[in-house]
């Protein structure tokens, strides 16, 4: 369902400052969150992320989320999403997607934004965001996680219980306030990520990998970086990718504020981010749901 300002966060503003809230909100960026996985709880994850920016941070955010023949809301259902018209005005979208088989008239609208030049963030089994497309949408099928984001999928390390350790290598506005941690996500192979001024961010080394570490799948990849897209548009659109996203990993602040600063980086605003890094506190308890 689309979602705007949280209803207790706008009732109250409306109430103390009346028809100045609303020339504050349309001005605000808009973030839009195209969820659509059936693994990794992106439909829980992402509102979380949602309400963050929200309240921290004053931006507005609408979740397009995946719908069945009926229009209720379900991860498992692959064939539409719903809400995609707010990307029109988007200033920035985040995609999470997983294997996904849309009509042409929503492929439409999801080409149109990535065409447009405006920036573009990407979580996890968005590397493999479509499949069966056919005609001029085939395209997507791999490029989508190739061309813009910079890798699809190919593989990765280890089974249910694999971690990995994240680390920063260079010195980055969206790695402000982000120290090393442990996550769930197994570590996805994706050397060599594609684009002439890709800059890697965060490693990752694979902790209990099934896979030989002097196979053809080294156990340090890159999991977090910053690349460039040019659409037909000829503007050039900021992208930041990470191959993180598994829902425990937002239990930690360290995830949190990746994902926050990465939105400020991608429009253009990280002179606001401060050099701990942007407010990523979590707004209520957060249980992670399973993974199945």
């Amino acid at each position: 369902m689309p979602r705007s300002l949280s209803t207790r966060f706008a009732a109250l503003m409306l109430l103390l400052f009346g028809p100045v809230l609303s020339v504050l909100a349309e001005d605000a960026p808009h973030v839009v969150f195209v969820i659509g996985d059936h693994e990794y709880r992106s439909e829980i994850t992402m509102p979380l992320m949602a309400e963050i920016l929200e309240e921290h941070h004053g931006f507005r955010t609408t979740l397009v989320l995946p719908v069945d023949a009926e229009g209720n809301v379900d991860p498992k259902a692959d064939r539409s999403l719903r809400g995609l018209e707010a990307l029109a005005d988007a200033d920035v979208a985040v995609f999470y997607l997983r294997w996904r088989t849309l009509p042409n008239n929503q492929m439409q609208k999801i080409v149109d934004y990535v065409e447009s030049g405006r920036p573009m963030i990407g979580l996890r089994t968005t590397t493999h965001a479509f499949r069966n497309l056919e005609g001029e949408y085939a395209r997507w099928n791999h490029g989508f996680g190739r061309e813009i984001f910079g890798q699809r999928w190919i593989t990765h390390h280890g089974a249910r219980s694999s971690t990995a350790v994240f680390s920063a290598i260079t010195p980055h506005p969206v790695l402000r306030g982000v120290e090393p941690f442990v996550g769930r996500s197994w570590l996805y192979h994706v050397t060599p990520v594609h684009g002439e001024d890709v800059q890697t961010l965060l490693l990752g080394r694979a902790i209990d990998s099934s896979r030989p570490a002097d196979g053809p799948h080294p156990h340090v990849q890159p999991v977090a970086w910053t690349k460039t897209y040019t659409g037909d548009s000829g503007q050039t659109a900021r992208v930041f990718f990470t191959t993180l996203g598994h829902p425990e990993e937002f239990t930690d602040a360290n995830m949190r504020r990746l994902m926050v600063n990465s939105v400020y980086w991608a429009l253009e605003q990280e002179a606001e981010i401060p050099e701990d890094g942007a407010q990523a506190d979590l707004l209520g308890d957060f249980d992670p749901p399973g993974v199945h």
